[in-house]
């Protein structure tokens, strides 16, 4: 049963988040705001064409997301403490992932921080989502996603889920971030969920 919040005494879940510069942005921020309500240590890391893309594509400034998360590091401190496997964590999402980033984590070219956590993420077993934006696909796309599939990562394309005959875009992003927490065993418990076809 997933949890809606941190039970008292236990410890809190401690989550990696990535944004990359795939568009998407807003998938990222609702991600943390989430995060926030159900109390999950957040560790943070933006690169640079995804503070790019949040000034585009949405009304947030870069500072203002960072200050949603409770750890935030430069993509170049390959020192930071989620680089080593010994640095305890629950797992870790890129959202959006771009198909840069796809491509070094399935060859393990770990050249910043965010390839290199996601390396020691597969490496530790621990769970690691890639939440996958582009379209079409190629060939390279889909064996990198195989790839990195095979080596225990999940690919998470946020594909609109129209059954819950949404009403605007947040909520097709609350929808896509809510089925992100399930892969946690978290609940923020703020969309709507298939329960069979309803009769008139």
């Amino acid at each position: 049963m997933a949890a809606s919040q941190s039970q008292a005494g236990e410890p809190r879940k401690q989550i990696v988040v990535a944004i990359t510069g795939a568009t998407g942005a807003i998938l990222g921020i609702n991600l943390l705001l989430a995060l926030r309500h159900l109390h999950v240590e957040t560790h943070l890391i933006v690169s640079k064409w995804a503070e790019s893309t949040i000034k585009y594509e949405t009304d947030y400034h870069p500072s203002n997301v960072k200050a949603l998360a409770d750890h935030v590091y430069n993509i170049s401190d390959m020192a930071a403490p989620i680089s080593s496997g010994s640095f305890p964590t629950d797992g870790m999402i890129i959202v959006p992932c771009s198909m840069k980033t796809l491509a070094a984590i399935s060859s393990g070219f770990c050249d910043d921080l965010i390839s290199r956590t996601a390396d020691v993420t597969l490496k530790e077993r621990r769970k690691l989502v890639l939440v996958t934006r582009e379209t079409p696909l190629s060939d390279i796309h889909l064996r990198n996603m195989l790839s990195v599939s095979r080596s225990g990562a999940i690919i998470f394309p946020p594909v609109p889920a129209f059954y819950i005959r949404p009403s605007s875009v947040e909520d097709l992003v609350n929808q896509s971030v809510g089925r992100m927490l399930d892969l946690f065993n978290l609940d923020a418990g703020n969309f709507e969920r298939w329960s069979g076809w309803k009769k008139d």
